[in-house]
């Protein structure tokens, strides 16, 4: 099997997650400054088999996009023009920054490393991914 790989889209950085190749554990990979993002996923791709991009979708809470969700769709856009034969869906990533920040917490860091936005925009991939991961489980058992 081949990789899954989320992308928390971000004006300044990029959290990226990833799965194990049998798509059963989502894990922060890195972060990236938005403006090297296309060098680094043309670097793995060569790398790794990666099977869908997951990109979140910043909603508001009543459900209307973010101001953020053009510079996305820019995003996805271009990224099918490079790679046309990658599958690429949204997932909804409300709360999924405060969800990185209970985990941080919950996980003792410390409050400087808590701190470190970077380290937020990763877990927010991770938990981005593990949401997505769950949610294709969930279909399959209704199914």
């Amino acid at each position: 099997m081949s990789r899954l790989l989320a992308i928390d889209y971000g004006k300044k950085r990029i959290g990226i997650a990833v799965s194990d190749p049998l798509q059963i554990i989502a894990n922060g990979l890195t972060t990236v400054e938005t403006s090297k993002i296309f060098d680094f996923l043309k670097s793995y791709f060569e790398k790794e088999k990666v099977e869908k991009v997951i990109v979140g979708l910043p909603k508001q809470m009543n459900n209307e996009p973010s101001e953020n969700l053009l510079r996305i769709e820019e995003f996805t856009s271009r990224l099918k023009k490079l790679y046309p034969t990658l599958n690429i869906v949204y997932f909804d990533e409300r709360f999924t920054s405060k969800l990185a920040q209970q985990t941080m917490l919950a996980g003792g860091l410390k409050k400087k490393d808590r701190q470190n936005k970077a380290l937020v925009d990763e877990i927010s991939a991770t938990i981005i991914l593990q949401g997505y991961m769950e949610s294709r489980f969930y279909e399959k058992e209704k199914g």
